[in-house]
């Protein structure tokens, strides 16, 4: 078949590309343009090989074989398919398990089928050297490319160097249409570039009567001066008293067969932090919290497979994103407009049964920190700063049509 194919180690393209770019080969330390990644990749096979392009194959590791973000992103551009292989944590760094072998195995079937002409590899392991081999026995041209190394050495195997038809460099111009550094912030892991509204509840100020409440606290904490001493020689703590009460003793005073704490204050409150400062909540859920129906109580079959069909075709797996299309859904299909008002009244708090299932949907698009499978906190902040966009959009949007 006279047509090319690329077959691309996203490990060492994107790790070498950070090396040269950022001085490092961890990714997060670069930005990644992958709809022109594809395409200088496709523009580039074509040229060299004088082939039309059959396809482009992505191998790279994921936790638990979990399809990522950006692999989301890739799996539905034209002519791409996605290969993941296990990313495992060793001695603190990130090692990928299976994509060399599943490189070797696509690269040879391949070949054994005339399914083209002539195949690119982009990495730079030598495992793949019997892959190559084959692959030229079975009259496969097979093309080499390399990244330009940060020090002007090989970052490739000799051995697969020297087996290969044709070689090419992709230089730092290639490179940087695609992939840019981040700025160094001082840390290890650079941020994600932070929203607005994100911005706005991490950084809201801690309110006076907040201050006033933690000083009492630690004076609370702090041994008494005149208090005796116990037997082994430390001064004895007097326990703190709680104004508000925990996440933990609210749970508590619902479990059955618990011995019940002290009961809160009947003015207590909790106090949450937004991009509207700081807001007063009272500890249990208003009454019409409960009557909000769930996304799924309004969804029909016909609308569940079409939701999943937008989730596997379009949507990205930005947190942002992902809280945005959720409340469009909702509000899309809830038919009494009133719910959406006190919803708007109880901001920035989200009723728990519509929450969890926000969350775990979310949790669909590889959100989950591979450690202890929750979502990351400054992922929840933007999945729940995108939802409250969407619904001030769509509160806003009514509240005009109403004007009118």
């Amino acid at each position: 078949m006279d047509r090319c194919i690329v077959l691309v180690d996203a490990g060492y393209l994107l790790g070498a590309a950070a090396s040269l770019l950022a001085g490092e080969p961890s990714r997060s330390r670069i930005t990644v343009d992958h709809a022109a990644l594809i395409q200088g990749l496709r523009e580039r096979a074509e040229s060299d090989t004088q082939q039309p392009l059959l396809r482009i194959y992505w191998f790279d590791g994921a936790p638990d074989r979990v399809p990522q973000p950006e692999h989301r992103r890739l799996r539905v551009m034209p002519r791409v398919t996605v290969r993941l292989g296990a990313l495992t944590r060793s001695d603190g760094r990130w090692a990928q398990k299976g994509v060399d072998a599943a490189m070797h195995a696509e690269l040879t079937e391949l070949a054994r089928n005339r399914a083209c002409s002539d195949i690119v590899l982009v990495t730079g392991d030598g495992d793949l050297l019997p892959g190559m081999m084959a692959a030229k026995e079975h009259g496969v041209a097979v093309h080499l490319w390399a990244v330009q190394a940060a020090d002007g050495d090989y970052n490739q195997s000799e051995d697969l160097v020297a087996e290969a038809d044709e070689r090419r460099v992709l230089d730092r111009a290639w490179i940087i249409k695609a992939v840019r550094a981040k700025e160094f912030t001082g840390v290890c892991a650079p941020p994600p570039v932070a929203r607005p509204e994100i911005a706005a509840i991490l950084s809201a100020p801690l309110p006076e009567s907040a201050l006033t409440a933690t000083g009492d606290r630690s004076a609370q904490e702090a041994p008494h001066p005149a208090a005796g001493a116990a037997s082994n020689g430390t001064a004895e703590r007097a326990p703190a008293a709680k104004g508000v009460p925990t996440p933990k003793d609210l749970a508590a005073l619902r479990a059955p067969g618990t011995a019940a704490p002290p009961a809160p204050p009947a003015s207590a409150t909790l106090r949450w932090s937004s991009d509207k400062g700081w807001v007063d909540r009272p500890v249990a859920e208003p009454p019409e919290a409960a009557s909000m129906p769930t996304l799924a109580q309004l969804t029909t079959a016909e609308q569940r497979w079409a939701d999943r069909e937008e989730d596997i075709t379009t949507v990205g797996g930005d947190p942002y994103e992902v809280g945005q299309v959720f409340a469009r859904r909702w509000v899309e299909r809830l038919g009494d407009q009133s719910h959406l008002q006190k919803l708007s009244g109880m901001y920035p708090r989200i009723p728990h049964r519509i929450d969890g299932e926000l969350l775990r949907y979310a949790a669909r698009f590889g959100l989950l920190a591979h450690k202890d499978d929750q979502i990351d906190e400054r992922d929840r902040y933007a999945i729940r700063a995108g939802f409250w966009r969407e619904v001030d959009v769509r509160t806003g949007t009514e509240r005009a049509a109403a004007a009118e």
